[in-house]
């Protein structure tokens, strides 16, 4: 029996899903984001294989000789800023000239992992699609993508009127201090730009991948309290109160009694307190000492808190700023607030971005990208630049285990976020300039 007839009708009764809406160029992204799958993991083991913890500044420097090559064949204008003056390696940035008037992008990544030389966790490892190594998500693999995705976009004919300057961090993972120094060259990039893309690491949450329109801040306080030192037989009287320790006890507990809202999480991470208590110079480790029959003089914990918007951040801290002064009798405390990542708080322009992803995620037939929950990821870099420009994250590799040693990126998952991310720049690249 002749089944073709049959055949021709049932296409033709139920049709197959319609072809894309990619142009020609755009079909060569596709093309050449699949195809140079081999060349983008030998580039990423090579990556990986170099330690380049914040703080081994050689072996980010060497990390940055690998890259910038990368760059320059692109038609980039590479140049490195040293951070000697925050005790970093420096930041990589690249700038690719396009056509006056139109969409100017920052591209945002880091060379610096989070482990350094002393950690035991030092080499990469093929596993079947992923691979198992330091720093192979978070965030060389972002890297690889934001490179295999300007590749593309190069094949394809739609970098050459691309207006794109990036930023490759050296101490994402532990920012130089102070950060208005530190994070300078990145803020006044955002200044001058009208779309941030951050290649950080895609989430995926009940199957779906996930854009991020939004990051919450980091940031650092320590609580310092004191109190009369005298036998333990005198506790809670008038003359002695209540000793260091057990004021310091009152400001935490009245932390996780008081302050819990939405979107907002604090935490105790160090804590120390007796006869003495000092805080390391890198602030890491407490020393204390004392007795069980002395009532301590000091105690001292350091936490971290985290919130989605300035607005937020700021009402989080006048009230743990009010709680602290609440002291017990006899005693005193203070607490102090270390600068760290601002907010990327979510906006209408953020939303615009995913919006747009999400018409190229139809174009390629890949399911629409809801929105991440902010609690679902830390701070990062496009943070610093959030107050000045539409953003979007979320558009490296999927992985899983990062910062620790399980850390292992889904090769799988680089096809596709080249894909968008190629696809995005070049239909950016159309648009005119918002200012």
């Amino acid at each position: 029996m002749n089944r073709a007839p049959l055949a021709a009708l049932t296409l033709l009764l139920f049709p197959g899903p319609a072809p894309a809406a990619l142009s020609a160029p755009e079909q060569t992204i596709v093309t050449a984001s699949d195809e140079g799958q081999t060349r983008d993991i030998a580039l990423l083991e090579k990556l990986v294989a170099q330690n380049s913890g914040t703080r081994n500044v050689e072996g980010v420097r060497k990390v940055r000789d690998m890259v910038a090559p990368e760059f320059e064949r692109l038609g980039f204008t590479v140049k490195w800023v040293p951070m000697e003056a925050v005790n970093r390696a420096g930041h990589l940035i690249a700038v690719h000239k396009g056509k006056p008037g139109t969409t100017r992008m920052l591209l945002i990544g880091h060379l610096d992992t989070v482990f350094e030389p002393g950690s035991p966790f030092q080499t990469a490892k093929r596993e079947g699609d992923k691979l198992h190594g330091p720093g192979a998500a978070d965030d060389k693999g972002g890297i690889v993508v934001m490179l295999a995705a300007l590749r593309a976009m190069k094949a394809a004919g739609t970098l050459s009127g691309a207006n794109i300057e990036v930023v490759l961090t050296g101490d994402e993972e532990a920012a130089g201090e102070p950060t208005r120094i530190a994070r300078a060259d990145l803020i006044a990039a955002g200044k001058r730009a009208d779309v941030a893309l951050d290649f950080e690491g895609l989430v995926i949450a009940d199957g779906l991948d996930h854009g991020s329109v939004a990051r919450r801040s980091a940031g650092d306080y320590t609580i310092t309290a004191s109190g009369q030192t005298a036998h333990s037989s005198g506790i809670f009287s008038a003359g002695t109160g209540y000793g260091a320790i057990y004021e310091l006890t009152r400001i935490i507990n009245s932390f996780r009694e008081e302050l819990p809202e939405p979107n907002l999480t604090f935490n105790i991470g160090i804590i120390g307190g007796g006869a003495t208590a000092t805080l390391s110079p890198d602030e890491a480790e407490i020393k204390a000492s004392g007795k069980t029959n002395i009532i301590p003089p000091v105690a001292i914990a350091k936490g971290d808190f985290r919130g989605l918007t300035p607005e937020q951040v700021n009402r989080v801290r006048a009230k743990m700023t009010a709680i602290v002064a609440r002291h017990l009798p006899q005693t005193d405390a203070r607490i102090v607030f270390k600068d760290g990542y601002p907010p990327m708080a979510p906006t209408a322009g953020n939303e615009a971005l995913l919006d747009k992803l999400n018409t190229i995620n139809v174009d390629l037939g890949l399911a629409k990208m809801p929105a991440l929950d902010p609690l679902k990821r830390g701070a990062g870099d496009i943070s610093f630049v959030a107050q000045y420009v539409d953003g979007l994250a979320g558009l490296g590799p999927a992985s899983s285990g990062d910062h620790t040693p399980e850390e292992r990126v889904d090769l799988s998952s680089f096809p596709r976020q080249t894909k968008r991310a190629a696809l995005l720049m070049s239909r950016l690249a159309r648009e005119k300039a918002k200012r």
